[in-house]
């Protein structure tokens, strides 16, 4: 593994676990095995390192989204996600409030994921019913916001409770 993917991949798990304000640079450096110089060499500075992590983690969530093409496998993906990753909530919003979304390369790197999450989610909405549906779609993103964050504490069934009331919707939204 080489020295930026190695140190992507550290950060990745510290931020995640630690936050980013109590992960310091000393930290990274030693989880990584790297010197601070070969730290600011590769990615710049931490809020840089963030953003970087952000869009490594969105490009393997989407990656695990790619074949859903229902809701039950959203929510399959989305359990599955939890049971291989963790369930800490969610990393991008974690990042952008606690850096008061005023670092600027964490709100674009949030922004970009929301953005390709919700038109994930149009898709299978559009695949479910036959027809675009913004509200529908909407209710659904919330769902799979509020299962990221309730899993934190309830656990993983509550992907089954989300799935449940997101197939109300559909039915619903149907009639």
């Amino acid at each position: 593994m080489d020295i930026r993917t190695r140190l992507i991949d550290t950060a990745e798990q510290l931020f995640d676990r630690h936050g980013f304000t109590a992960t310091g640079m000393d930290r990274l450096t030693h989880g990584a095995g790297i010197s601070s110089r070969t730290l600011y060499k590769h990615v710049g500075s931490k809020n840089r390192l963030l953003a970087i992590v952000l869009d490594e983690r969105d490009r393997r969530f989407m990656r695990s989204l790619a074949s859903a093409v229902s809701l039950d496998d959203l929510f399959g993906a989305l359990g599955a996600w939890f049971a291989d990753e963790g369930a800490r909530g969610c990393l991008f919003l974690r990042s952008w409030a606690e850096t008061g979304g005023d670092v600027p390369e964490i709100v674009e790197a949030m922004t970009r994921h929301k953005a390709r999450l919700r038109q994930r989610i149009e898709e299978i909405v559009e695949a479910e019913t036959g027809r675009r549906d913004d509200e529908l779609a909407e209710s659904i993103l919330l769902l799979v916001e509020g299962v990221t964050h309730a899993a934190t504490y309830r656990g993983s069934a509550t992907v089954d409770v989300a799935l449940r009331a997101a197939r109300r919707l559909v039915e619903s939204a149907m009639v």
